[in-house]
């Protein structure tokens, strides 16, 4: 199972003007500082929770079907689905129709029924599901506790930024992270 990225972000969880005051900056000199550490920032919880804080569309590419005919999306808030495409031998791709599917957008991981299933005449990638995640189109859409932990990480990393480089973070994680993203995370076996 592989993810694809198909489109950025359109905003940040955090503003520029969120940042400042939180940090008590006065003036904008370090904004592009501001700006990089937030991405490292929101890239990072994404990473360790599965979740999609900034609204953005994937693509999921699969082998073949699960067995049990549901198919499981381990980024999420899933919104939508806009496309699934199975493709032959000869990988030309082919549109499953979407009619009467099932989105369970919210569970974790998300979860989509599909009424048709031909199988994948490919024997890797036969499968592609191209949908929209995140919580929403403003980073107010973004839980409260979420976006503290961001802030938090921002501080961490702008008290290091004449040690580490913004493409060098994170190199510090602020005491009390864990515990803010802890109930968003899923932890396996």
């Amino acid at each position: 199972m592989t993810i694809i990225e198909l489109t950025p972000p359109a905003v940040e969880p955090l503003t520029r003007v969120e940042m400042r005051a939180h940090l008590r900056l006065d003036s904008q000199e370090e904004d592009d500082l501001l700006s990089a550490l937030a991405i490292v920032a929101r890239e990072h919880l994404e990473r360790e929770t599965g979740l999609v804080l900034a609204a953005r569309d994937f693509r999921l590419c699969r082998d073949d079907w699960p067995e049990d005919g549901i198919v499981t999306i381990p980024r999420g808030p899933v919104r939508a689905v806009m496309a699934v495409t199975v493709y032959d031998g000869d990988g030309e791709g082919r549109a499953v129709d979407l009619d009467g599917h099932l989105l369970d957008g919210e569970a974790r991981p998300a979860r989509l029924w599909l009424r048709e299933v031909p199988q994948p005449g490919r024997a890797l990638n036969g499968i592609e599901v191209e949908f929209s995640a995140g919580f929403g189109e403003s980073g107010q859409d973004v839980p409260e506790t979420l976006r503290r932990a961001m802030l938090t990480h921002v501080a961490a990393m702008y008290a290091c930024r004449g040690v580490v480089a913004p493409e060098a973070q994170p190199a510090v994680m602020p005491p009390g992270y864990d515990r803010l993203i802890a109930p968003f995370c899923r932890r396996g076996l």
